[in-house]
């Protein structure tokens, strides 16, 4: 009998523990970081919108798209001895951008990616840069960026994304040419929309800081902006049918500038290359 009214005892026991128990909140788990803010996204029109909602799951595996170029960096061969290897990197300006035809029998390599943000750029400049071993690099950056398409920066983001690239390239002993922002303007239907997402006073004053960055680092600065600018400052009229990128008349233009450039990079390159070190 006793025995019996012990376990009816326990059990009674256990069934309000295990009340008890339901009834009381779980411990909090500790987080620093304050909880993820939602957004609602805009409305980017009838091209952009589609084009958007198939770029963002592919981005959220692999946000740099290291994917694009992967088996075309696999492909090329290391450079030949005396070879002056110098590797575009940017977003559609210069995928756009034939090379071959602007600089012909140059080993130039374009490694640009439609709509990208400096931000890619930092994460695939390793595979799509360094490990190609080139002499110089031309990154023509941060249009996007303004645009706010992919990402909604501040200038001081960008500046910070082009420093990043700036110091992976002096690390790897690699010269450097930063390419001005290129003006843009609203001179066609197409272009109607351009200067309400990219205010070009923002664009100078990226401008502005790129050119003195080049200046205090050493690096040398292509000014595509000072070559394709019209009076009212903006992207002369004829440049281009839709505001922000070259057709052929602007991509020639833009050549003997990167030429330049290039070439300046060059003679400081073999400096950085003994170095090994950044440069300061």
């Amino acid at each position: 009998m006793k025995h019996a009214l012990l376990a009816v005892l326990l059990g009674a026991g256990s069934a309000a523990g295990a009340q008890h128990a339901a009834n009381t909140p779980a411990p909090a788990v500790y987080q620093s970081s304050p909880e993820r803010r939602v957004v609602q996204d805009k409305d980017w029109g009838p091209w952009l919108g589609p084009f958007r909602a198939k770029l963002v799951p592919s981005l959220m595996q692999d946000f740099g798209e290291r994917y694009i170029y992967a088996e075309a960096d696999r492909a090329l061969p290391p450079p030949r001895p005396g070879e002056r290897r110098v590797v575009f990197l940017g977003d559609s300006i210069t995928d756009r951008w034939d090379l071959a035809a602007s600089f012909p029998g140059k080993p130039y390599v374009n490694r640009g990616i439609g709509s990208q943000v400096t931000a890619q750029m930092v994460l695939r400049f390793h595979q799509d840069v360094v490990a190609l071993q080139p002499n110089a690099v031309v990154i023509l950056a941060g249009i996007n960026d303004v645009q706010g398409f992919l990402q909604q920066e501040t200038p001081e983001q960008i500046e910070t994304n082009w420093e990043a690239m700036a110091d992976l390239a002096d690390r790897h002993g690699i010269g450097v040419v930063f390419a001005s922002l290129l003006p843009v303007n609203n001179y066609t239907d197409k272009a109607k929309d351009v200067l309400v997402e990219r205010k070009p006073a923002e664009l100078r004053a990226l401008n502005a800081w790129l050119r003195a960055f080049c200046a205090r680092r050493g690096y040398a600065y292509a000014d595509y902006y000072a070559r394709l600018v019209d009076g009212s400052g903006l992207l002369e009229r004829g440049l281009s049918d839709d505001g922000v990128h070259p057709l052929a008349a602007g991509y020639a233009r833009m050549a003997p500038v990167a030429e330049a450039a290039i070439e300046r990079a060059l003679q400081s390159q073999p400096a950085l290359k003994r170095s090994g070190r950044p440069a300061t």
